[in-house]
């Protein structure tokens, strides 16, 4: 597909690396002559050094046989002015980055329907809704929901003293009563699709598959399950802790924010009534001590700098805090976390160019499925898929076991008449089911795309 990117920060940057990587034709345009010479040596792509709400600019980028156009600058107002020009010279669909709070839902739906915006995206919101899930569920380090929550994906590190090490994965569904499937291990730096003889080792990082009870049922049967976080402390007075204190406020939990900055301590204290605001150095091990850092039961570090985020969340773990999850926006500095012992990591640039991967493959939709989600998952070396079945799927009413899958490829779970099921061989694909895939190596558009041709 022609795809138009305006706006290559970091978000812009980590979208064209992935649609690249997609196969797709991509044209990046930004102001900045620095940003537009970076692109122009890392990625095979066409450049426009100029400003998006300039239409001779959009012309100049092909914007007219765009499949899709993605405004993703860090002006609200500039990206949707830039989409509503884009659809008027001809672009098929856009996309806009929206990250003010003040555009509510209310809001956001008529400027969406006003604008011709085929889609908007929040990448703090999106962040904040992560860390929300992760606090939610603490034994996890990510978590990916499907089909309204009834189905999950769990990620998982392994401890030095779990009782799963060196146990085959047909030892594993023989031993415990809870129906999961562990469908994706990465072990050194490498990712596989486990098959039954597959055994695991302490440090491997693992894909759990199974609808939330299930998976709850299964962590509590290996003593891993934590209870629910209550009392969070935030460092870093963001917009991502704004939506992330909001969601955690809505159901009583005790939240405090440390942030520096006066005036935006009395911002967060006039949006946010049921939040504690602490107008302190969040770097300082005096100030977080005061405050109860001792008796937190999730520490979410959100300042604007990635090394002061891994330090201070390298104290609050060692401070025995049960659940700290870090946000990093740097690839680079995000594997250094990961090598000093973080694991819940966040990255919004990497959220929100999932949202457009999984956009931008459902527009190549052939019949017999509709995508409806798709997550990268083990630092992008394996991707969750999930299909809605059409009657015309060459998948439908053939066992599992009799389907001429590709290698890499792994159906996980089926959803039918709101049930879940995680197959066997025995289990079959109906119309209007929605199934899990999940895969190495393949990129799929479509459910029959997981056929041998």
């Amino acid at each position: 597909m022609k795809i138009v990117v305006v706006g290559c920060g970091k978000i812009g940057t980590a979208i064209i690396a992935n649609l690249v990587k997609e196969g797709h034709d991509i044209t990046a345009v930004d102001t900045s002559d620095t940003v537009i010479s970076n692109l122009t040596n890392n990625f095979d792509i066409m450049t426009v050094n100029g400003n998006g709400v300039d239409s001779d600019v959009l012309e100049e980028a092909g914007t007219k046989k765009a499949d899709l156009f993605v405004a993703v600058t860090s002006q609200d107002e500039q990206n949707m002015l830039m989409c509503f020009i884009a659809k008027k010279l001809g672009a098929k669909h856009t996309i806009a980055r929206i990250r003010n709070p003040e555009y509510n839902d209310r809001n956001l739906s008529f400027v969406q329907k006003q604008l011709e915006l085929s889609r908007t995206m929040n990448p703090e919101l999106l962040a904040a809704q992560q860390i929300f899930n992760i606090i939610k569920f603490p034994s996890a380090i990510k978590i990916e929901m499907f089909s309204t929550r009834r189905f999950e994906m769990v990620e998982l590190r392994l401890k030095s003293e779990s009782v799963l090490d060196g146990m085959t994965l047909r030892e594993l569904r023989n031993n415990y009563k809870a129906k999961v499937l562990v469908c994706a291990v990465q072990r050194d730096n490498v990712t596989v699709i486990p098959d039954g003889n597959f055994a695991l080792k302490s440090g491997d990082l693992i894909e759990l598959a199974a609808s939330p009870v299930e998976i709850q049922k299964f962590l509590k049967e290996l003593g891993a399950f934590q209870k629910q976080a209550r009392s969070i402390m935030i460092v870093g007075g963001s917009r991502i802790a704004h939506y992330l204190a909001d969601m955690l406020t809505g159901l009583e939990n005790e939240v405090k924010i440390v942030e520096l900055d006066k005036k935006t301590c009395e911002d967060l204290s006039s949006a946010l009534p049921n939040a504690t605001i602490i107008e302190g150095n969040g770097m300082n091990h005096e100030v977080l001590s005061e405050e109860g850092i001792d008796t937190a039961d999730a520490f979410v570090a959100l300042t604007g700098m990635d090394e002061e985020n891994i330090l201070v969340s390298i104290y609050a773990q060692q401070k025995k805090i049960p659940t700290v999850i870090t946000k990093v926006n740097s690839e680079e500095l995000s594997h250094i976390a990961e090598n000093l012992g973080l694991d819940c990591i966040i990255t919004p640039a990497h959220i929100v160019s999932n949202e457009v991967i999984r956009y931008a493959r459902a527009l190549q939709n052939s019949v017999g499925s509709k995508m409806k989600t798709l997550y990268m998952l083990m630092d992008g070396q394996a991707e969750a898929v999930e299909f809605s079945v059409k009657l015309e799927s060459k998948c439908i009413d053939i066992p599992l076991k009799h389907l001429p899958i590709q290698d890499n490829i792994l159906i996980v779970g089926i959803i039918r008449d709101k049930k879940t099921i995680v197959p066997s061989g025995d289990d079959t694909i109906m119309p209007d089911d929605s199934v899990i895939v999940v895969s190495t190596g393949h990129h799929l558009t479509t459910l029959d795309d997981i056929l041998v041709w």
